[in-house]
């Protein structure tokens, strides 16, 4: 099952705990907006070459919809949509007046020169930036795209509207990015851990961890996990996978991976088959790369206690049936990987307010959305006797339809 049947199907069972209207879910579901644009320009050697653009605004019912724009050779319209739409259901879940939105661009970063990216972008920029802004849509790096790319947004979008810092989140710090931001996500999934943790009467302290994918949100999710007394017993990337029973130096893994670009040929660890990751043997299994990675083929040999949905829908609906079976936990994506967009929230408040936050107040307040957030989502889990995706989705559909609603929407 693809991304969006998946989230409309987690989206429908939502509706349906909820009682909505047909009239409402049907609203909800279908985005507010779809853009698709040309992006032409002349490469280094002059010859020119065409890419296709998109972006998926899906609703604004609660604010200034937020999201992504990934360039990747793979950009998918359906992907996009469904990226789109769990952002909606993200920040209503955290808590944050955002809607969601998600774009891309269909073409291969490592293949374009700096400055072919930077007129790409640009490009982009120009055929989009009257339907994006600090009050309607706020992109955010992504896949394939980084705090440059943001700035490069920046800057184009201000030739059009004048100096306008928060139209994008995830800037450099130079021109206006928060402090904290890199690391969000990561941290927001240890915060969403330790929550969740908590009320099974156990802390990460003494625990083993397996997490694949060692990008920013995996080695940021190992590090912190690490520092707090957890034991990381394996990671995977797509350069390897290395084990060790009694806890890897994370610290001296990063360094590695800096100095020679691969996990491979670590001394403090044994190299393992990357397929493995996934079913070794851990009480927390932390996938944190792509999704659809947890399928019927594997759910039936994972081991560990408790999944930790880092990566967007890296769990597919039938290995959550199958796992929900085995009394495994699963922390649904759009609570555990929703640092990232808080962060951002607080860059634009930042922004708009032009008063910048130190880090520990940044972290202290996503300390905070995070674990009320849990809480509300066991609340839901209570209420309605579901497990926590269907918490997590009740929450954040719930949101959304009041909030449509109270706007004044006629059934």
């Amino acid at each position: 099952m693809n991304a969006l049947a998946a989230t409309n199907r987690n989206f429908r069972q939502a509706a349906r705990i909820l009682g909505l209207d047909s009239k409402i879910e049907k609203s909800l579901l279908i985005p507010f907006r779809e853009i698709k644009v040309e992006c032409t320009i002349p490469k280094d050697d002059g010859t020119l070459v065409s890419y296709v653009g998109f972006r998926v605004q899906h609703d604004n019912s609660r604010g200034p919809m937020k999201g992504g724009i990934r360039y990747h050779p793979e950009v998918d319209p359906d992907e996009v949509n469904a990226l789109a739409q769990l952002m909606t259901w993200k920040t209503a879940v955290v808590d944050i007046p955002y809607g969601g939105a998600k774009g891309g661009i269909g073409c291969t970063p490592k293949e374009l020169s700096i400055s072919e990216l930077e007129r790409l972008t640009r490009v982009f920029t120009q055929k989009i930036h009257d339907l994006i802004g600090v009050n309607t849509d706020v992109p955010a790096p992504d896949m394939g795209t980084n705090a440059q790319t943001m700035a490069w947004i920046l800057d184009e979008y201000s030739k059009f509207h004048g100096y306008s810092p928060a139209v994008v989140t995830g800037k450099p710090i130079d021109l206006g990015g928060s402090l904290g931001r890199e690391a969000a996500t990561g941290r927001g999934v240890v915060y969403a851990t330790e929550a969740l943790l908590a009320e099974h009467g156990k802390s990460i302290k003494g625990l083993t961890f397996a997490i694949q994918g060692f990008g920013n949100v995996g080695s940021w999710a190992a590090r912190l996990f690490h520092e707090r007394g957890g034991k990381v017993v394996a990671v995977s990337d797509i350069t390897g996978a290395v084990r060790n029973p009694n806890g890897i130096d994370i610290q001296a893994l990063i360094q590695h991976k800096e100095t020679t670009g691969k996990l491979a040929d670590f001394s403090g660890a044994d190299a393992m088959d990357a397929n493995d990751l996934l079913t070794h043997e851990c009480d927390v299994l932390v996938p944190c790369a792509l999704g659809g990675v947890l399928n019927r083929e594997n759910a039936g040999d994972v081991r560990a206690k408790f999944v930790i949905e880092a990566a967007n829908h890296p769990t597919d609906p039938d290995a959550d049936e199958i796992l929900s079976k085995k009394g495994v936990v699963i922390l649904p994506d759009i609570y555990a990987n929703a640092g990232g967009v808080t962060v951002s929230y607080f860059e634009w408040v930042q922004n708009i307010q032009g008063f910048m936050w130190e880090e520990d107040k940044v972290n202290h307040e996503l300390k905070r959305y995070m674990t009320k957030a849990f809480h509300n989502i066991k609340g839901l889990c209570q209420s309605h006797d579901c497990n926590l995706r269907m918490g997590a989705f009740t929450l954040g559909v719930n949101r959304v339809a009041r909030a449509t609603l109270l706007r004044g929407w006629e059934a």
